[in-house]
């Protein structure tokens, strides 16, 4: 049996090409690895063709372009077979919808608020203007809603198989409401002249027997439509009256009467331009394609985790990840319901591992889930590149950066700039439904009716525009005393922007934002609006800043990309050791159990390309002289024209920076490495939303920044720039590969599981998504791992570049990681002092659990003992030796180990040893 909480992850991406059967291929590879979990993105049903798996349309069922159930009982058994465990990406927040395939939108569609299935979706049902019945806007038009009603893209078609009516919109199905099949089959049979048929008197008559307001109804609906199909001769007739509703530019009446019939049921047609105005559902951020699922409901919770709870039950499944725990309304809720299946299924015997997509601002503490171990390891990816970059590097880039987009550099002005431009385009609609929400809670009483609706909604705009972190956790009950000051600071710094009269207008978005507008004595208000106002406000301002500062702040700020990471801060001055260390000594108390990751399919550029582009900030200043010179070289390429220059002077930095990263080492710049970047600069040009954007793409700009990098990566064009970029990136790439040792040690021996991204045992120069979601190749990894039985070293370093030298060092980590579970999965966190000259340069802990431990010595900062990069480190010379008092082992002596013994070959090294005593040896100071 895999231990209940892992030793060692790795995440497959499940797609059509790459299935259950695929998966079950690797499995061996991986056990041989030393990972003890499969951590698989989602398995349920996801929209055809889709490359992630986070647009799930049924819950109930396995994806069958993943090979269904059959696939995934044979992925099952193949785990079984090498005792890996299996962990499955779970998506509780959102599903698929619009197209044709999730059956629970569609019947929402077809029948509007009496629908079960209703009560599931997060749907403002009264939000549409000029309504006489409320519905949902379906912002699904590629063009303006007449122009697609008159060129006929709008067509009503009859299913003989079902006996239903649907409009279809492209791959769009939109049900008809059944309430109107008996209007539509009149106008049918008269349009078809079969009044005097016999298929068209039965036709007649079916529509007579239903009369009355909203009939049939959903009781007799099924009734209704079997009776339709049954009727002989009646598709052929239908077919041909069908032309009543057959729009077209020169068909006025008719295209009159199916926009009379469109407007009668539970959905409005729009443009997708008009989403970020009107959208009346809770999307996943501003994705129209996603809707927002109830999970507090308690049917919906039972009816989308049924599987889950079988796949325990069975014993196929021995975690999950839960994406995006920000999007739920109540979080703490839906664990603790989480537990309660878990503790039905499997009993209470051991634990199911649980870890959450959290994203923690910068000092940002978790808060505590039922069953939950942790977070998916974003948080301490940036604690430990922070503690390998130099701030000292940092503080000159700060200048580099001041002088090319002449700005200061600070974040804070960048998020809150961004935040604005989101909620004026992007969110709008989401904002729309918490500002009239808001002033129909202040109109509920006397003591507050004098609130406009303008004023509310700028007062709650100064409150986001300042929210300083993704969420608060308010329930029912109310904040806790964390999120209460929270929103206490928050409060008081919209304050201070406030310029008109306040007379309690905040005193008031506080009572309502805390729910104390309910407490006893107070004037009464509409409870269920303000925990509804509460509560909906948290699923707001995590979509809005996950919009405004990763999708939008970090495509901006780019002093140095390595910062730049999903939960990191891109101003970041750096982690200082004793910092780090009582960073990881909280960890190891607080979360020793929550993933440790480095790279995911979310990250904004591969591992290794990170701590490439960390490692310029070791020579800030050559750096800063190599680019002027660039950008001198590369000048012709710019395209001018008038005030525009494609790329910006912030964004060719940027572009610089990313071809460092993501360089391949002894290859020229191909035709895919150059369509890669410019792919990537043309997705994080639109994510940054200054020269262009996804809403107003710039084309003009867009082609400019295409053909810029083009001609700067061909040889013909751009000699001199490509020998001086090969030169540096040779450089680089060495003291980013030493960067990439360090990263990979720290991850795999910090307290916490070391999370694998897929194929990152190699070197991992990929982009963001879609770049990072490339094929691996793992026959070339599985004959590789073979041939490294015996790795020997000295000669992997002299052909580090191909990547065997890193695939041998996370074996070599693994194994020790297996052999010393409980050191790793229990043992304490204790920081071992440095002496010597070169101290900063050496990371050392020791991880022990009882007598048994593990010294762990890494170095950062290589730039100074490998001539910036020129060569391999040697460390004979280094001034550098950490105590290990108390501590005895076969490979030292004494309470001294020079950090030439330690490191040999690689600047990175784990020691197995043994305590002096089972007390624990005295904690030593670190210095500062």
């Amino acid at each position: 049996m895999p231990p209940a909480i892992p030793l060692a992850t790795y995440r497959l991406q499940l797609t059509a090409d790459f299935d259950f059967d695929k998966a079950a291929a690797v499995v061996p590879y991986l056990k041989a690895l030393g990972i003890t979990h499969l951590y698989a993105s989602p398995v349920m049903k996801a929209r055809k063709g889709s490359t992630h798996g986070y647009d799930t349309v049924d819950h109930s069922q396995f994806n069958p372009e993943l090979g269904g159930e059959a696939g995934f009982a044979r992925l099952s058994d193949a785990l079984k077979e090498h005792d890996l465990g299996l962990i499955i990406d779970f998506v509780p927040n959102h599903v698929g919808v619009h197209f044709a395939d999730n059956p629970w939108w569609l019947d929402v569609l077809e029948w509007g608020q009496a629908s079960p299935h209703a009560v599931s979706f997060d749907i403002d049902w009264d939000q549409l203007a000029y309504r006489a019945r409320g519905g949902v806007l379906l912002p699904i038009l590629g063009s303006p809603y007449g122009e697609a009603l008159e060129r006929g893209d709008i067509e009503l078609r009859y299913d003989a198989d079902e006996g239903s009516f649907s409009a279809w919109y492209f791959e769009h199905r939109l049900p008809i409401a059944p309430e109107r099949y008996g209007e539509m089959l009149r106008v049918i049979v008269k349009e078809a002249d079969a009044a005097e048929t016999e298929a068209g008197k039965s036709l007649f008559a079916l529509a007579a027997r239903y009369t009355g307001l909203r009939r049939p109804n959903r009781r007799e609906a099924p009734g209704f439509k079997a009776e339709l199909r049954e009727i002989a001769g009646s598709a052929d007739i239908i077919v041909r009256g069908l032309a009543a509703y057959r729009s077209a530019k020169d068909r006025p009446a008719q295209t009159l009467a199916l926009h009379h019939l469109l407007e009668r049921q539970h959905y409005k047609l729009g443009h997708w331009r008009l989403a970020s105005s009107d959208i009346n559902y809770r999307r996943f951020f501003d994705v129209n394609g996603l809707a927002g699922l109830r999970v507090e409901d308690a049917s919906t919770f039972a009816a989308t985790h049924r599987l889950v709870k079988q796949l325990i039950a069975d014993g196929k499944l021995q975690g999950i990840r839960l994406d995006h725990i920000d999007g739920l309304r109540d979080p703490a809720q839906y664990c603790q319901r989480l537990r309660r299946l878990v503790r039905d299924a499997q009993g209470n015997t051991k634990p199911f591992y649980t870890v959450i997509e959290k994203i923690l601002c910068e000092h940002e503490r978790l808060p505590r889930f039922a069953g939950v171990q942790g977070t998916t390891g974003y948080e301490w990816m940036n604690v430990i590149t922070q503690v390998l970059v130099d701030a000292k590097g940092l503080e000159a880039l700060n200048e580099t950066w001041r002088q090319i987009s002449n700005r200061p550099p600070r974040l804070a002005p960048y998020v809150k700039d961004a935040k604005r431009r989101v909620l004026e385009t992007l969110l709008t609609s989401e904002f729309t439904v918490l500002t009239r929400l808001l002033a129909r809670i202040a109109n509920g009483h006397y003591s507050t009716r004098d609130f406009s609706a303008d004023s509310l909604r700028q007062a709650l705009e100064l409150y986001v525009l300042h929210f300083p972190v993704y969420r608060t956790y308010l329930t029912h009950s109310g904040p806790t005393a964390l999120d209460r000051k929270l929103i206490d600071d928050t409060i008081e710094r919209a304050r201070a922007e406030w310029f008109a009269a306040d007379e309690g207008i905040f005193d008031f978005l506080h009572d309502a934002l805390t729910m104390d507008l309910l407490k006893p004595g107070r004037p009464p208000h509409s409870a269920p609006r303000v925990r509804r106002f509460a509560l909906k406000v948290q699923q707001f301002t995590g979509p809005m800043m996950a919009k405004s500062l990763e999708d939008t702040a970090f495509y901006q700020f780019h002093r140095l990309l390595a910062l730049n990471e999903v939960g990191g801060d891109p101003a970041s001055n750096g982690l200082t050791i004793p910092t780090f260390h009582e960073a990881m000594r909280a960890r190891a108390n607080e979360w020793p159990q929550g993933m440790t990751a480095t790279a995911t399919h979310d990250t904004k550029r591969g591992e290794d390309a990170r701590a490439r582009i960390a490692a310029l900030s070791e020579i800030p200043g050559e750096w800063t002289s190599t680019v002027a010179r660039w950008k001198v070289l590369n000048a012709p390429h710019l395209a001018l024209d008038g005030n525009l220059r494609a790329p910006s002077a912030t964004f060719e930095y940027m572009l610089y920076q990313t071809l460092l990263g993501a360089w391949s080492l002894g290859e020229t710049a191909d035709a895919g490495f150059v369509e890669r970047i410019q792919a990537y600069a043309l997705k994080a040009a639109r994510e940054g939303k200054e020269e262009t954007s996804w809403l107003n793409p710039h084309e003009a700009y867009e082609n400019g920044v295409g053909s810029f990098i083009g001609k700067i990566l061909d040889p013909a064009q751009s000699s001199e720039f490509l020998e001086a970029l090969q030169t540096l990136a040779r450089r680089v790439a060495l003291l980013g590969a030493l960067n990439s040792l360090s990263q990979l040690t720290l991850k795999a021996t910090l307290p916490g599981v070391p999370d694998f991204y897929q194929g990152t045992e190699y070197w991992d120069l990929s982009l963001v998504d879609p770049d990072n979601r490339r094929p691996v190749d793992f026959a070339a990894r599985q004959t590789a791992l073979t041939s490294l039985e015996a790795p020997d070293w000295r000669g992997l370093i002299k052909t580090w570049p191909n990547g065997q030298l890193k695939l041998a060092w996370t074996r070599h980590l693994l194994k020790l990681r297996n052999e010393l579970a409980d050191v790793f999965a229990q043992g304490e966190y204790q920081p071992l002092q440095v002496q010597g000259a070169h101290a900063d340069h050496v990371i050392a802990f020791v991880r022990r659990h009882g007598r048994t431990a593990a010294i762990v010595v890494v170095g950062r900062q290589f730039a100074p003992f490998t001539q910036e990069g020129r060569q391999w480190p040697a460390f004979e010379g280094v001034d550098a030796t950490i105590d290990i008092t108390g501590y005895t082992g076969p490979d030292f002596a004494g309470n001294q180990l020079p950090l030439a013994q330690a490191f040999r070959d690689i600047p990175a090294a784990v020691i197995e040893a043994r305590a002096a005593s089972t007390a624990r040896p005295r904690q030593q100071r670190a210095r500062s």
